[in-house]
């Protein structure tokens, strides 16, 4: 069955989403998606193909975004606030024939050389009045005849997800029809999780696998109301929260920790919130304890990953325990492994996972892929956990140096790489820090390049020009060399003893 009927066989009078006052009943959102199939297919579109979406939390993005999987084709959701090298670099791997881009992503679009992605064919902009030769407006798609959902087989691509995962820069989780289906499926066994009743607080980003497979989704399985909210302020939330009668809020710990430490939410703000999801980061127990004491609120963490579609673990339709991300989802199972087998009770070990959820590979680079999926199907995370008598799994660390920015992987690599384009910059290392509000931050350790003129500012600035913001490093320190060992490989643990010894 193809991902897009998802939305088919709910009241056509239900409300499917709201977004800036505007309601779209699911009879509604049906024929514009049927409709914007059409405008697709006729503009050239078919099934395999690539098509990338550079569309904020909209309408815009759920149409497009079921039309193009219902062709067949390939969602390549992208966030429209990364920089046009950024954007380039990922529209390369991907090949897409056609590009969707609201105003979110029109200044970063602008900045991508299209001589460099020859694949791209077709341009369509939300903004009418940015559609000039060569770029079509979104509602003239909407205006095609329909075309029926196309049937596919369960290992169909329907989605590329761009990560930085477990396997080091990033890279494209090839999600198929399958993979999707069933971790909705998985998610819906949990006993209380999102259903028709629902109306749920859309805040996270679309182009993020919590987002796109959760929010959208599950709330869509089910038939549940989605409140499509583009930007996060605590005050307006809450607002929007009482206004709406909000019964579920997905959210990355970022959003818990500013509803926590805000203090001028009345205790009765969630007063209508019967679930609050948490996930993409470890959850700080302060702010877990915070939110119940103050507004009674028991947040549910769970864990995924985008190549595990992405739930694995959740506290929902259990006993939440403060630190614990909960027990598997049925249907999904979870080995923890160290060097010495199978960890026992209490031990750390790597998280393996195993299930029809666990991607297909990354694509077009099956050396990446075999790192992380081997013959067996388990999927090696690069997460240390334990798990306690009941099989609640605690993450400890992670194997990897990723950097987890407010539910966002940074892996160090990129910003390396990044980095090491400036030509002050001689070498230069990336960690993660404690951050009170993202959960981590990025930290650059830098030797320059000699004779070089060059500041924190500066590389700050510089980073901000070539990556997506939570990506770039908030502090810059110089360092006269950086700790490596005797066989040259840098030693990241001990990057604070090379500031002691040789800071600028």
């Amino acid at each position: 069955m193809n991902l897009a009927n998802i939305i088919d066989g709910h009241d056509a009078d239900s409300v499917a989403l709201i977004w800036r006052n505007r309601v779209t009943t699911y009879g509604e959102l049906r024929e514009q998606v049927a409709a914007f199939r059409g405008g697709l297919a006729a503009s050239g579109v078919v099934a395999d193909d690539r098509v990338a979406l550079m569309v904020g939390n909209s309408p815009h993005f759920v149409i497009a975004y079921l039309a193009t999987v219902g062709l067949g084709a390939v969602a390549v959701p992208l966030n429209p606030a990364s920089p046009g090298p950024e954007l380039q670099s990922e529209l390369g791997v991907v090949a897409p024939r056609a590009v969707v881009v609201d105003p979110t992503g029109s200044v970063n679009w602008s900045n991508v050389d299209r001589a460099g992605v020859p694949s791209i064919e077709v341009v369509v902009v939300t903004d009418a009045a940015g559609a000039t030769e060569g770029v079509v407006a979104f509602d003239d798609l909407l205006a095609a005849a329909p075309v029926e959902v196309v049937d596919v087989d369960d290992s169909q691509l329907a989605a590329l997800m761009f990560t930085s995962g477990t396997a080091g820069s990033p890279r494209a989780a090839m999600l198929t029809h399958a993979n999707l289906r069933a971790n909705l499926d998985q998610s819906r066994s949990a006993q209380g999780h999102i259903s028709a009743d629902d109306v749920i607080y859309g805040v996270l980003p679309l182009f993020h696998i919590f987002g796109l497979n959760v929010v959208i989704g599950l709330g869509l399985c089910v038939g549940a109301s989605i409140v499509l909210v583009q930007r996060f302020d605590p005050a307006t939330a809450a607002q929007s929260i009482r206004d709406r009668g909000v019964t579920v809020i997905p959210g990355a710990p970022a959003l818990w920790g500013a509803f926590a430490h805000f203090d001028e939410l009345d205790g009765d703000t969630f007063s209508t919130v019967r679930l609050g999801l948490s996930g993409a980061s470890r959850l700080p127990i302060s702010v877990a304890r915070t939110m119940q004491e103050r507004f009674g609120i028991e947040i549910r963490e769970g864990y995924g990953l985008t190549e595990a579609s992405p739930i694995v673990t959740t506290s929902t339709g259990i006993t939440p325990r403060f630190g614990s991300v909960g027990r598997a989802l049925d249907g999904v199972e979870i080995r923890l492994v160290n060097s010495s087998g199978d960890a026992l009770v209490g031990d750390v070990g790597e998280v393996w996972v195993r299930g029809e959820n666990v991607f297909a590979g990354y694509f077009g680079d099956p050396e990446a892929t075999a790192e992380v999926l081997d013959a067996e199907g388990w999927l090696h995370t690069g997460d240390m956990a334990t798990t306690d008598d009941d099989g609640y799994l605690y993450l400890v660390d992670r194997s990897k140096d990723l950097i987890i920015v407010s539910g966002f992987n940074v892996f160090p690599a990129e910003v390396e790489e990044m980095l090491a384009t400036h030509p002050a910059v001689a070498e230069c290392a990336a960690v993660g820090v404690a951050h009170p509000h993202t959960g981590e931050a990025v930290k650059a350790y830098v030797v320059t390049a000699p004779g070089s003129d060059v500041d924190e500012e500066m590389l700050i600035e510089y980073s901000l020009d070539h990556l997506a913001r939570y990506k770039c490093p908030s502090k810059v320190i110089f360092v006269d060399a950086l700790p490596r060992n005797a066989s040259g490989k840098l030693v990241r643990r001990n990057l604070d003893d090379a500031l002691r010894v040789g800071a600028l």
